[in-house]
């Protein structure tokens, strides 16, 4: 008898335990009204397997299997393609999340999955290996040259005239402009994203004597490059995000609309984001395990940009090559769910381990640095270890500075802006569940008894 109770007691849980697992439920599962498309809600692992094995045996027998690289590109594409399969079936995800958003968010995290497993897979290969398959994705890589090779930097920096500083706005000043828009909507902090902005070009400096492309002139890097792209790209991101946080939220059913203007509005809203969560990476009772924490985002987001550069002047591709825009867009899609799962587990007292995705993205940023440094120790042959530690020591000050400065911005105006957001702003715009259309702001909700914000 006294077996079987202590047995029992042992598998009764704590409050604590009970608490903690309703929150990650909470968290990772989240729960949501009935008042979507059905279609989109039921699972369809019978028709997504037949679907898949149907085509597989099309592609097998009527294809021409002669050609031996057709062969090797096809294959790897249908096992990319079978491992997605597998990843909406068995990875973990939004529970209620619809089919379009569950193919998304799993897809991506398979998508990574993959790349880490490469990286894996590089690393054991030997530089003429590495090259053969660089070849043979690309026969004309085997021509390709560096472009600190064939271009000059920091040259005649005393001239400056309107058709030199006209010439730097090409296409790399339009994604560098906007791909700062995106990592504001990311990070959601001005703080934050100025203290980036700085220290990447703190770091371009510390790196210069490895990278060539690095060196700059002042006019470039503070004007163009600080004040005009990324000042603006933060800008655009930061009121993209403001506008988003103002507006009431309320997901009417498509069921309950009946015009045909407002059911194909609330059908493409369907593969939309059903909020959009305030953002505060600091606070005056933050610890120093945060303020750590925002340290290593900190190095973390600078090495995977570092390592932009260091993969294409390694492994000698240009910027404008797949290789390059590819590894941008897909570093760019998976650090959305990363970074949302990193301030969980920044912020959240009850988020005691780190998100998955984020786990693999860490992994994906140390294996690109590994591949560069194995691959590249001729040039990491010269790395001036002064600069490196200087670089660490810089960053970590700055970022002080940086959450000090946010720490006295919430001191001084946190209560201000409490009360200007609880009586000065009100909803732009409320979805209704009785016609679909668009009605004027209200304190409550024009179509309930109380109103229905994500915010």
């Amino acid at each position: 008898v006294c077996v079987c109770v202590s047995s029992m007691a042992a598998r009764t849980l704590s409050k604590d335990d009970v608490n903690y697992r309703m929150h990650f439920r909470m968290i990772n599962e989240q729960q949501v009204e009935d008042i979507t498309i059905d279609f989109f809600y039921k699972p369809h692992t019978i028709t997504l397997l037949t679907c898949t094995l149907l085509s597989l045996m099309y592609f097998a027998f009527t294809r021409d299997d002669s050609h031996q690289d057709s062969n090797l590109r096809l294959g790897i594409i249908v096992v990319i393609s079978f491992f997605l399969v597998i990843s909406v079936l068995a990875f973990p995800n939004g529970k209620n999340l619809d089919l379009v958003k569950k193919l998304i968010v799993k897809d991506v995290f398979g998508l990574s999955v993959l790349y880490f497993l490469f990286l894996v897979f590089i690393i054991f290969l030997n530089w003429e290996q590495v090259k053969a398959l660089m070849y043979w994705l690309d026969p004309n890589l085997r021509y390709a040259k560096r472009e600190a090779d064939i271009m000059e930097y920091a040259v005649n920096c005393h001239v400056i005239t309107w058709e030199r500083i006209l010439s730097h706005f090409d296409i790399f000043a339009f994604s560098h402009f906007w791909g700062w828009g995106m990592k504001a909507l990311l990070i959601r902090s001005y703080g934050l994203c100025w203290t980036i902005s700085i220290t990447w070009e703190l770091t371009e400096l510390f790196f210069m004597h490895l990278l060539p492309n690095f060196a700059e002139c002042w006019w470039d890097q503070v004007i163009l490059d600080i004040l005009l792209c990324n000042g603006g790209g933060i800008w655009l991101g930061m009121t993209v995000c403001r506008f988003l946080e103002m507006r009431t939220y309320h997901w009417a059913s498509i069921k309950d609309i009946h015009s045909t203007t407002g059911k194909i509005k609330r059908a493409v809203l369907q593969f939309t984001p059903a909020s959009w969560t305030y953002v505060r990476w600091f606070d005056p009772k933050s610890s120093f395990q945060r303020l750590t924490g925002v340290y290593l985002f900190m190095i973390v987001w600078q090495l995977t940009e570092l390592n932009t550069f260091f993969l294409k002047h390694i492994f000698v591709f240009p910027a404008c090559h797949a290789l390059s825009w590819c590894r941008i867009l897909f570093i760019g899609i998976i650090t959305a769910p990363t970074v949302r799962q990193y301030y969980a587990y920044l912020t959240d007292t009850q988020c005691k381990r780190v998100g998955t995705q984020c786990w693999v993205f860490g992994a994906i940023a140390f294996l690109e640095a590994l591949a560069c440094i194995k691959f590249g120790q001729d040039l990491f042959s010269k790395t001036q270890i002064l600069y490196v530690i200087l670089w660490l020591l810089c960053v970590a000050f700055i970022t002080f500075l940086c959450l000090y400065g946010m720490v006295w911005y919430a001191e001084t105006y946190g209560p201000r802006e409490k009360v200007r957001n609880k009586y000065g702003y009100l909803p732009k715009q409320t979805q209704c569940s009785h016609n679909g259309e668009i009605s004027p702001p209200h304190l409550t909700h024009p179509c309930s008894e109380t109103p229905h914000t994500h915010s």
